[in-house]
């Protein structure tokens, strides 16, 4: 399979190519192309020309392109989600969900519109909100969910009269690849364009005085530099950055009941998503219960490739991740973690046992940092108040989650936590009509709703005298 790079409308070689490595066997199993700075003026040349006429399409003359991008995906759904399990490496179903949930996405927006607002009128004057599109969009993905981070800024990105440069992780741009490839026969050229690179042309891309607003999707620390990029020339972002969820356990709960939903929110992508639970604070009298119910789900988990149906989890993704969450392993062992099960290097690929583990301090790093991958502190509290205090105490504010059996008392406590999301008794519900994102160093914008969608515009307000 040759895979190519869509600049101003046509499918080209990269000035060089890189290796896509499948993780569950740590082997190169593809090539990509890496753009080079030259082809990304390009591109960013080809959406600044091609945005003015996008934008004149308005919502009903843009919304059939998008449609017809969805119904590509659907029918090419099985190859790109076997893409992505070969290049991100989880379970097939896992990525089928994905791409289908991706799809969905974009069909979602194309049908979304930003009306304008009266904000007055009366015989002497109309005071309007009105939204318009900013311009040229770069969307910088992360590598553990290309698929679904991309649709959240493409579509809304589009929908509103953007033109979009995508920019998928170096380890995972096939399927960002295969989009550009479906782009190519759908959309006027210039209005989706994609560009793989080596993570050297971020800092083009974040501060090229033509590029309006950047999207990026990963950890704080890069977060933070995208930031100081786009500073220069005051650009528009959004930014979807780290987080540290905590759950928090009532004393009323089922225990099976909770051990199921907290095993699935923890070990989600083998722990590898911003918005999974890291941490677990419980009663005292429920920690070790609950330790060993989680141990006995861990203990079950089928790790391979995730081509083959039986497979539950998947690798890490890359050697760099795996690296870290193997030195975070080794410092919770050094700090007097009991590990009940996992926390084991296995198999031929990126492949960590997943481990739950207790006896940590709150000052342990695997409570203070994100670990982002399968292993997940169980800590104790004796008083919820305190338990509370300890979930905020953190620097991150993503997400969260209380599990009880009385929703009403959940939702009370809720209130009380610091963070963009915090659900009651699931997780990872993020409606495509409901925005998101992050608190404190978690992030800055909202993706998804109609605020996702202001996100990607300038706002202008109308103030006409009409008589007096």
């Amino acid at each position: 399979m040759t895979y190519k790079l869509l600049i101003d409308g046509e499918l080209v070689d990269g000035a060089q190519t890189m290796d896509v490595i499948d993780p569950t066997t740590t082997k190169p199993f593809a090539q990509a192309p890496h753009a080079s700075i030259t082809q990304a003026g390009a591109a960013i040349a080809a959406a600044r020309r091609a945005q003015r006429d996008w934008a004149a399409l308005g919502y009903e003359g843009r919304r059939p392109y998008i449609e017809r991008f969805a119904d590509a995906m659907t029918e090419n759904l099985d190859r790109i989600a076997e893409t992505l399990t070969r290049e991100r490496g989880g379970p097939i179903a896992d990525c089928r969900f994905e791409v289908g949930r991706a799809r969905d996405a974009i069909r979602h927006f194309a049908g979304q519109v930003l009306e304008d607002r009266v904000i007055r009128e009366n015989e002497q004057e109309l005071i309007v909100e009105q939204h318009y599109p900013q311009g040229v969009v770069v969307a910088i993905m992360p590598w553990n969910r290309p698929m679904t981070l991309l649709s959240f800024k493409l579509a809304p990105a589009l929908i509103t009269g953007n033109t979009v440069i995508a920019k998928p992780a170096p380890s995972t741009p096939l399927c960002t690849l295969i989009l550009g490839e479906l782009a190519a026969e759908i959309f006027p050229k210039g209005v989706f364009q994609t560009l793989a690179d080596a993570n050297d042309l971020g800092p083009l891309l974040t501060s090229h005085p033509d590029v309006a607003h950047v999207s990026f999707t990963g950890s704080t620390p890069t977060g933070k530099k995208v930031l100081g990029s786009a500073a220069g020339t005051l650009k528009r972002f959004t930014l979807e950055l780290g987080g540290n969820d905590a759950a928090i356990v009532l004393d009323d709960v089922d225990l099976e009941w909770v051990a199921d939903k907290i095993y699935a929110a923890a070990f989600i992508n083998a722990g590898q998503v911003c918005y999974a639970t890291k941490r677990v604070y419980a009663p005292r009298a429920l920690v070790q219960p609950l330790a060993d119910a989680l141990a006995k789900r861990a203990k079950a988990a089928v790790l391979g490739d995730g081509l083959n149906p039986a497979t539950t989890m998947g690798p890490l993704q890359n050697r760099m991740q795996f690296e870290k969450v193997l030195s975070f392993i080794a410092t919770t062992r050094e700090e007097g973690g009991t590990f009940l099960t996992g926390g084991e290097p296995t198999g031929t690929g990126y492949f960590i046992e997943p481990a739950i583990v207790t006896g940590l301090e709150e000052s342990a790093r695997l409570v203070q940092e994100e670990q982002f991958g399968p292993v997940l502190p169980i800590l104790p509290y004796d008083d919820l108040d305190d338990a509370i205090a300890r979930a905020n105490a953190t620097e991150f504010g993503l997400g969260g989650t209380i599990w009880t059996g009385n929703p009403r008392r959940g939702i009370e406590i809720a209130g009380r936590i610091e963070t963009g999301t915090i659900w009651v008794n699931q997780h990872m519900a993020l409606p495509l009509d409901v925005p998101f994102g992050g608190a404190k160093e978690s992030g800055i914008g909202l993706q998804n709703g109609l605020e996702g969608m202001k996100d990607f515009t300038q706002i202008r307000i109308l103030n006409a005298k009409l008589a007096g």
